[in-house]
């Protein structure tokens, strides 16, 4: 397979700092910094040849072999794969209120039903709607990885996590589910949650692990989000934080109906590329050492030769061409690579380009901190502050989901 050599400084090692103009207050926009001396050179996969060394040059070949292959890659040797075991899934609205929010909106409280044999899983699906829209409302599925409270339908609790009142006002439905009621996050050998369900006998080493079956949980959900009449079932995003930013990615990798997914603060295993190796970010040994339950066992045996991998982040990125994918990162937040999300952002590039769409650009630099970088299917922004989904990272989503879904 043909590699794309990639140094730090060819992504701005060397690039002397460039001062934009003085904001409102006078001052100099930030720059994000660049890259530690550490920071080793690293070959990245090429997005566009395939295992046998074919260059893909048109969109349908993108479709039709290598996205298959790239999914399968993800699948064999990240995330692992969905067991075949059937299923029945059913609905139900155990609580609706159509003047919540003070009138500005209709609650639907739905149980997602599991069943498998005789064992069972629900997941609780909540569910706002904008009571002036007068067609179905382009809708946000928030996979929730903190507190149900942040998630909370009466709203007596309120969260920037999920700010239920400014997404309504914006015109759009938005939705969410505990993460929890998927799957547990602990390393409980598989035998809670989905997997209890729909495991059977020995996991193979390429059996799905916590992050899929969260993944899966957003597909449940967005099986629902086709059938209710107030949403406009082809302009749904999901987005997700940290291992759920991970999660949002790989859901809208496996299932196509999402038309958008937003990756905020993912780091490894998520936006970040993973031949990125140093001191100051996670990397794929310590993720699998802290967190043996989110991926599949074969992605345990790459923590010390990543560049063994037949795939990058930036190909998972890129499995959402053309939909709309959306990165954002936090300046503080130094552990989740905000360079590396920011790289693997660009270098999904060339799977856009085949559909007629630019990308972020290549080459390109980060754009100041506080300013977003909309390109053309593709977004990037880095905020101030830390760890954290908040109102002004929803607000970046929310900017683009209207230039992508008509909003403007």
């Amino acid at each position: 397979m043909k590699a794309l050599s990639i140094t730090a400084a060819w992504f701005g090692l060397t690039v002397l700092p460039i001062f934009y103009p003085a904001s409102a207050a006078n001052e100099p926009k930030k720059l994000f910094p660049p890259d530690a001396p550490d920071m080793p050179a690293y070959s990245l996969p090429d997005l566009l040849v395939t295992a046998d060394g074919r260059r893909i040059t048109t969109s349908e070949d993108w479709q039709t072999i290598r996205r298959p292959e790239i999914l399968e890659h993800f699948r064999k040797c990240v995330y692992g794969r969905v067991p075949a075991t059937p299923f029945k899934q059913a609905f139900r609205i155990i609580h609706e209120d159509p003047k919540a929010m003070e009138g500005a909106a209709t609650l639907k409280q739905v149980d997602i039903c599991i069943t498998a044999g005789e064992k069972q899983l629900t997941i609780n699906l909540c569910l706002f709607i904008p009571n002036k829209a007068r067609e179905p409302a382009p809708a946000f599925l928030l996979i929730c990885n903190r507190s149900p409270d942040n998630i909370d339908p009466t709203r007596r609790n309120r969260s920037e996590f999920w700010p239920a009142e400014e997404v309504i006002a914006r015109g759009y439905a938005i939705a969410a589910f505990y993460n929890a009621d998927v799957d547990p996050d602990m390393n409980e050998g598989f035998k809670d949650g989905i997997h209890g369900v729909l495991d059977g006998g020995a996991r193979p080493p390429d059996a799905w692990g916590t992050l899929a079956a969260w993944a899966w949980g957003a597909s449940r959900c967005m099986d629902y989000l086709t059938t209710d009449p107030g949403i406009a079932r082809d302009k749904v995003a999901v987005i997700g934080h940290s291992r759920g930013g991970k999660t949002a990615l790989w859901a809208g990798a496996e299932d196509e109906r999402f038309a958008m997914a937003c990756s905020n603060d993912s780091g490894c295993g998520g936006a970040a590329l993973s031949r990125r190796q140093n001191k100051d970010k996670e990397t794929v040994a310590r993720i699998n050492r802290v967190f043996p339950h989110w991926f599949n066992e074969n992605f345990k045996t790459y923590g010390d030769r990543v560049e063994a991998l037949p795939v990058d982040q930036h190909m998972l990125i890129a499995l959402m061409a053309p939909r709309a994918v959306c990165v954002g990162s936090a300046a503080q937040d130094l552990w989740a690579d905000p360079r590396g999300e920011f790289q693997g952002a660009v270098q999904a590039g060339p799977a856009y380009r085949l559909f007629g769409k630019r990308g972020l650009g290549i080459p390109v630099e980060m754009p100041a901190i506080g300013e977003p970088l909309d390109g053309d299917g593709v977004h990037y922004h880095i905020r101030e502050g830390k760890h954290n989904l908040t109102l002004v990272d929803w607000n970046f989503y929310l900017d683009f989901a209207d230039k992508q879904f008509g909003m403007n």
